[in-house]
């Protein structure tokens, strides 16, 4: 500075050359800096991420050069403070507001869940957003700066996942209300799905904020496989059953409260848990399944009739006259088709075989309605019906019944040996 106050004419010229000196040495240092470190082996310079990058647009707006903090660092961190405070109260008081106003005039309700559950994780990352970005405007040492980079990492990290698990509650939560109003068998599973998932997406978070702050993810996972496998090879039952309940929830073969038969065992279903099914037995004993077996046995739903079908075989005697049985048939079908809850187009009756004690007359036909009681008052109506009609025409139900014939021979000889009066030979 004195050599440029005695040298005046020089002295403009060196002041302009001067920054460019600077910049110039900057510049240099920093290619010889860049260059050791390529040559010492070490990583190459980071680049700025996004919120870096606006924080030195803002920097570079205001003019502010300096290595240290300034009252211009502190002002700007705290007027971003309050800019990005006011748009979280923007976010979540206008326009949360009017998508709630929204839901509410939809006819699913599934946005009405929704948009209160984003809320939060919203609000959350806005703030984040705010806080990291003042911190970003003040010049922190060089440990300052990485720790503040990985917590903003975990940080956003977190809060994305917290708005997927949020998300996700809210859509099990409708599926939940779906499956109750459809009264379905799912509807008790619903708790231990959403738990399920939520941990799940809860241990995929932590391990993605784990993977991006460096830490070695494939050798824990590769742990947990092993240990997964072995408690896999310990449990296996366990796991049939636990798949095998979430066969029963997606499939809804039956619910709580039907008649099925499941292989051998027969029963009203009582509870669907996760381990296992149980039937109360006509006899009123419980009957506990494991759902493996429920998932692999075949199903017969005794509740789901559409219709119910009545086939009968009704013998009559061989005493019988062909009039008598063609005019008997007639009756049959005449009343069953006076039924008004019989199918009429389902309705067979014809005399069909010689047994060895009867006539047998088949008859088929197909209750309208497939409650069991109605069908049994129906069945018993027509069962009445038609024993009447025998009875009217002096006919006789056959019984099982066997005639022994003697030959010619036998005769003589039983007759040669005579009968004693007391009826004992």
């Amino acid at each position: 500075m004195v050599f440029l106050g005695v040298l005046p004419g020089w002295s403009q010229s060196a002041a302009v050359a001067a920054p460019e000196a600077a910049n110039s040495a900057a510049a240099t240092n920093t290619t010889t800096q860049a260059a050791a470190a390529v040559v010492s082996g070490a990583a190459q310079p980071r680049v700025p991420d996004f919120l870096e990058q606006i924080v030195d647009a803002i920097l570079a707006l205001f003019e502010v050069r300096s290595d240290g903090n300034t009252w211009q660092h502190f002002a700007i961190a705290g007027t971003l403070l309050l800019v990005f405070y006011a748009l979280r109260r923007v976010v979540t008081t206008w326009l949360f507001g009017f998508l709630k106003i929204f839901a509410a005039r939809t006819k699913t309700t599934f946005d009405d869940k929704l948009f209160p559950a984003l809320e939060g994780p919203v609000a959350a990352f806005i703030a984040l957003l705010g806080l990291f970005a003042a911190l970003k405007v003040l010049k922190l040492p060089l440990s300052g700066d990485n720790v503040l980079r990985v917590a903003m990492t975990v940080a956003f990290t977190l809060c994305f996942f917290w708005g997927l698990i949020r998300a996700l509650s809210a859509f099990l939560d409708h599926l939940g209300e779906l499956a109750k109003a459809r009264n379905s068998s799912a509807t008790a599973f619903m708790p231990w799905i959403k738990k399920s998932l939520i941990v799940l997406f809860v241990i995929l978070g932590i391990l993605m904020a784990a993977a991006n702050i460096g830490v070695d993810v494939k050798a824990f996972l590769a742990g947990l496989g092993i240990g997964g496998l072995a408690f896999a090879l310990a449990a296996q039952d366990t796991i049939a059953n636990l798949f095998g309940s979430v066969v029963v929830a997606v499939d809804q073969p039956f619910k709580i409260g039907e008649a099925v038969r499941i292989g051998a065992f027969t029963g009203t279903v009582e509870d669907i848990g996760l381990r296992s099914t149980k039937l109360r037995a006509v006899d009123r004993s419980l009957i506990i399944i494991p759902n493996k077996t429920v998932a692999a046995e075949a199903v017969t739903n005794l509740a789901r009739f559409t219709e119910r079908r009545v086939e009968q075989v009704i013998g009559l005697t061989y005493d019988t006259t062909a009039e008598n049985l063609d005019a008997i048939v007639d009756d049959f079908r005449t009343l069953i088709l006076a039924e008004s809850e019989v199918e009429a187009d389902s309705v067979q009756v014809y005399f069909r075989d010689y047994s060895a004690s009867s006539l047998d007359i088949w008859l088929v036909y197909v209750a309208k309605d497939a409650d069991f009681k109605k069908h049994m008052r129906l069945r018993q109506r027509i069962n009445l019906a038609m024993m009447r009609a025998v009875q009217a025409r002096g006919l006789s139900f056959a019984f099982p019944t066997q005639t022994v014939e003697f030959g010619t021979s036998a005769a003589r000889v039983l007759s040669a040996r005579g009968t004693p009066a007391d009826g004992r030979s």
